[in-house]
């Protein structure tokens, strides 16, 4: 579905990503790990165009799309949650929904109906304001925009981040849900979150991918924890 090869993106003078490569399966949900800085998040920003990678290749499903601007990269069917959630407080949720929604026909309106079942929250608090609305909640309209359109592949940055331990509960029970229809590529700090979703891993560091297996692998390994991401 999606494959990166040796990416380099600069930030100013900055040198952020000096080498990652990755590749997302189709059906699964490949988890990219690391240490604050590591560029993760840098990651996740040039695949979509809003940071230009300097070089490399980001090919999905097949074309390269690393020279795309970012509302072109999203009409080729890959949506984005950013780690800030970026939604439109001063709307309301069913028009942040609508404002997301590239045509308003049948298939779409049943792809909202989804999202509502798949997120209570958002159905009762529809007519509120975004702005208005908790952190969870925010989150969970983050996803729900992306996935409001067709979407083959869906990014997600830190969805776990500054959330309630209730609003992690039902946000990682939703992803469950998601990545049996969407193809999942996820950034998550919370190794308890990404190890019941992801079926793969990849570590950064310092701007390189530095390991890679299947997540099972890094559930057993202590050490591989402990060196590349600080926990056991």
């Amino acid at each position: 579905m999606l494959k990166v090869n040796q990416l380099q993106t600069y930030i100013e003078q900055f040198h952020i990503l000096q080498g990652v490569e990755f590749e997302v399966p189709e059906g699964q949900v490949t988890v990219i790990l690391g240490r604050n800085g590591a560029g993760k998040t840098t990651t996740m920003r040039s695949i979509m165009g809003l940071t230009p990678a300097k070089s490399g290749e980001i090919l999905f499903q097949g074309k390269n799309i690393m020279a795309l601007p970012p509302y072109v990269t999203a009409k080729k069917g890959i949506g984005y949650v950013p780690e800030d959630q970026d939604i439109f407080g001063t709307l309301t949720v069913e028009e942040n929904m609508r404002v997301a929604m590239r045509k308003e026909d049948k298939a779409t309106l049943e792809r909202q109906e989804w999202i509502l079942s798949l997120f209570p929250d958002l159905k009762a608090a529809w007519k509120r304001k975004g702005g208005n609305l908790s952190g969870g909640q925010k989150q969970m309209l983050s996803i729900g925009r992306a996935l409001v359109n067709e979407t083959p592949l869906l990014l997600i940055d830190e969805p776990s981040k500054g959330l309630a331990p209730i609003m992690v509960k039902k946000v990682m029970e939703a992803l469950q849900i998601i990545k049996n229809d969407t193809t999942v590529l996820l950034v998550e700090q919370n190794f308890m979150m990404a190890s019941r979703i992801g079926d793969y891993f990849y570590i950064l560091d310092e701007g390189r991918t530095v390991y890679q297996g299947e997540m099972e692998q890094l559930r057993k390994d202590e050490e591989l924890r402990k060196k590349y991401l600080g926990i056991s």
